[in-house]
Formats: structure tokens, sequence, C-alpha cells
């Protein structure tokens, strides 16, 4: 229903008409359902197309597609809950294959339901699932947590999970002055350090063009 005809686009008529209150008002021409929809300030929409006479409707239609996209992508976001079955006696590498599925049902958002049944003598030994749901919930703990404990009904153990939302941590800032500048100062080397403890008077070096030219031996002429 988010592409229906409205106002000037209903071609045929008459139409039946439902008016902005809900309220039957029969079947008249679409000329005049229109002037009255313009009268309040909204619009005729077409809402069943396939009837005869087709039925309109007085409405506000933009607020209409608005309201029916907002339940639709509402609807797309919807928590479903998936079961995931177990038996006491699960091979270990199955037990692996079913976790690794319940691990994409949690992380895609949905929550699970662990469901392990026993049969004959095996209620007896009731500690068997609740040892397996304490192990699979430490396995899963990063991606979700116990909603409901593990709970024994009639012959089954059941354990809810939902899914677990860890915040993205952030990169730590430095510190900033008053000014908006950053705090930090550069560090001073090691041999420096050394040399203001030992007392040692601080030496600054002399630009190249300050140096003092290294003299050359003096060169006697041959033959002198």
């Amino acid at each position: 229903m988010t592409n229906l005809r409205c106002n000037e686009q209903i071609r045929l008529s008459p139409i039946r008409l439902i008016d902005e209150q809900g309220e039957q008002r029969g079947v008249v021409e679409t000329a005049e359902a229109l002037r009255m929809a313009r009268e309040v300030g909204l619009d005729l929409v077409e809402v069943s197309p396939n009837e005869r006479p087709p039925v309109c409707k007085i409405m506000d239609y933009g607020k209409h597609k608005y309201l029916l996209s907002k339940k639709q992508k509402h609807k797309h976001h919807e928590q479903k809950m998936k079961e995931v079955r177990i038996r006491p006696k699960t091979d270990p590498h199955d037990r692996q294959i079913k976790l690794q599925h319940a691990r994409e049902f949690l992380t895609r958002g949905d929550k699970v339901q662990f469901t392990m049944i026993f049969k004959g003598r095996e209620r007896f030994h009731q500690e068997i699932g609740q040892e397996s749901f304490n192990e699979i919930a430490a396995g899963l703990a990063d991606v979700g947590k116990v909603e409901r404990d593990a709970k024994m009904l009639g012959r089954k153990m059941t354990m809810i999970m939902i899914p677990l939302k860890v915040p993205t941590p952030g990169k730590p800032k430095a510190a900033k002055s008053a000014d908006g500048k950053s705090d930090s100062k550069p560090k001073a080397s090691k041999s420096t350090k050394k040399r203001a403890e030992d007392g040692a008077p601080m030496e600054s070096a002399a630009p190249d063009h300050l140096a003092p030219a290294a003299s050359s031996p003096s060169t006697t002429p041959a033959g002198s």
C-alpha cells in the first residue's frame, strides 16, 4: 500500500467513500469526494482499487506513507527467538557446530533458547545439563549473556541467552591546556638527564656557521 493512487490520479467514478473520521459515506462521484477532501486539507486515497466501485478514503497520505515505512523498518529489526537443541550425550564435534550456529544468531541480534532433552534414566542426571549450559554460557560470553537460567520443564531443560552489546573502545586523547594546545612536552634524552643529575653544565650545540674552523698544519715549500 505504499504506491496508491490519490487525488487526480483516481480515474474511476463513482467510488465508495470513507471520510477522515472512518465513517462510511456511501457511493459518491469522485469529483465530489475530492472536493470534500480538499475542504479539510487532506487527500483522497484509493485504498481498495480492485473493488467495484473502488474504495477511497480521505486521509493525510504523506503521514500514512511515513507511518507505513516506519513500521516496515521496525519489522526488519524485530528480534527473533532461535532454538538450539542438544542432548546430554551429544558428540563434542556436533556440539561445537551447534554453538557456532548460536554464536551467529547472537551476533545477528537474535535470542537463543538452548534445549536439552532427557530420555529414560537421563532425567535423574540433571547435573549434566546444568554443567553443559554453564560451559555454553561461558563459551559465548563475548557475544551474549544469560537472560534466563537453566530450568527443568518436564523432560526438557532450557536456558535463554540474549545478545551482548559491546561498546567500541575509543582512542585515548591527549590532554589539552587552557589555550586548546596539546599539553605534551618533548622528553629529555637519557644522556641529558644523567648530566643534570651529576651537576655537569649543560652544553648547547653551536650552529655550524659559528663553529671554529679546524686548524690545518703549516706546510713548508719544497726546497726551502
